[in-house]
């Protein structure tokens, strides 16, 4: 739900490029090969809007992901031939909408597709999950051959067998290890059911790993434009930016505190702008402090003092002829500078998932298509 009313003065908001996600999906294409793409589009589409990127990239997207049953319905509600696969573990109680609905759910032990066949369709499709080290979904290893024979007993059918990379963007040793037990138990798989579909990669996996492309890679962060691993972020281009106006200036004398705690004094005197946006719109609380910065006019403009629940001030005292209503970058271009989503990440402590998944429904949306 978004709170902003479309005829007010923007206060805050997020761009979206919609050609940024285009040309992500063609550079993730050819890392991948022949593989087909399984787009993940959970979290309202990392943040950048659930059913308008799914409807951008359909065309070149074999499958979507998400988390839920409920961001199925919503997606299916604008994408009605794709198959859609549902990543993280059902309810029971959602079993029969789930088979109605003809979502993919994913399936780790026998219980769950024997009571998924008692509420789902003849013949549904389901998704197989194997655990090699991630240790949240998924059978063992030594348990999938006894599991997948009583699968194939009940009135089911696999649409596609993966596992989930924990570590694919800062260890390769232990991705390599994970691989490895895949690889051992493919053949077998193969031989058990020869044509159903595998997929293992994600985004950094999709980058580092391509061998191991097999039918789809599930790939998330990348289509948005951010590289898990940094030397790829040059075939990328971020689709997501995010802005807020400035809403008031202060001159403030040698000494004064800026924000709550006054934690920041300033060291001259300063001339500081007030932008409306605060953590409660998801500009994280951590930022307090860190070294973060915005861009106006070009310029990078120190945060000043804790990030409040609806404002944040900032150092503008190198900018000239500075006004209210001034556009401010929290994320993105201006000029010759950039504010990476991952910059902001890590002064936060955090990832960039977090910090797109985090933006609030008080922040406007608008996509440029």
């Amino acid at each position: 739900m978004q709170y902003h009313p479309a005829t007010l003065p923007m206060r805050t908001w997020v761009e979206v490029d919609h050609a940024a996600l285009r040309h992500n999906l063609e550079a993730v294409q050819k890392m991948a090969g022949k593989a087909g793409i399984m787009a993940v589009v959970k979290a309202n589409g990392y943040g950048h809007g659930l059913n308008e990127v799914a409807s951008t990239l359909s065309p070149g997207v074999e499958v979507f992901a998400v988390a839920s049953l409920g961001e199925g319905i919503q997606l299916r509600g604008t994408e009605k031939k794709k198959p859609i696969l549902l990543l993280s573990a059902a309810l029971p109680s959602e079993y029969q909408e789930i088979g109605s609905q003809g979502f993919i759910p994913t399936i780790s032990t026998i219980k769950e597709a024997e009571l998924y066949a008692q509420a789902a369709p003849v013949s549904a499709l389901i998704h197989f999950k194997i655990d090699t080290g991630m240790g949240r979904l998924g059978a063992q290893p030594e348990q999938t051959f006894a599991i997948l024979r009583e699968i194939r007993k009940l009135p089911l059918t696999l649409h596609s067998i993966s596992t989930h990379l924990h570590s694919a963007d800062s260890d390769s040793n232990s991705t390599n290890g994970q691989l490895k037990t895949f690889n051992e138990l493919l053949s077998y798989l193969r031989e058990f059911e020869p044509k159903v579909p595998i997929h293992i990669l994600n985004s950094a996996g999709t980058m580092l790993f391509p061998a191991h492309a097999h039918d789809f890679v599930r790939v998330g962060l990348a289509l948005y434009g951010v590289s898990p691993v940094q030397k790829f972020q040059k075939f990328l281009k971020p689709a997501l930016s995010w802005k807020a106006s400035v809403t008031f200036l202060n001159e403030l004398p040698k000494g004064h505190g800026i924000s709550y705690g006054s934690t920041y004094r300033t060291p001259r005197a300063t001339k500081v702008a007030i932008l409306p946006v605060g953590y409660a719109d998801g500009y994280p609380r951590h930022l307090s402090g860190k070294g973060a910065s915005v861009l106006i006019k070009g310029k990078r403009c120190p945060l000043l003092g804790r990030v409040t629940m609806d404002q944040i001030m900032v150092d503008v005292s190198a900018v000239k002829r500075i006004k209210v209503g001034e556009e401010a970058v929290l994320v993105g271009k201006q000029g010759k500078e950039e504010i990476t989503a991952t910059e902001v990440a890590a002064k936060a402590d955090t990832i960039a998932w977090h910090l797109f998944c985090g933006i609030t429904g008080r922040v406007a949306y608008f996509y440029k298509k």
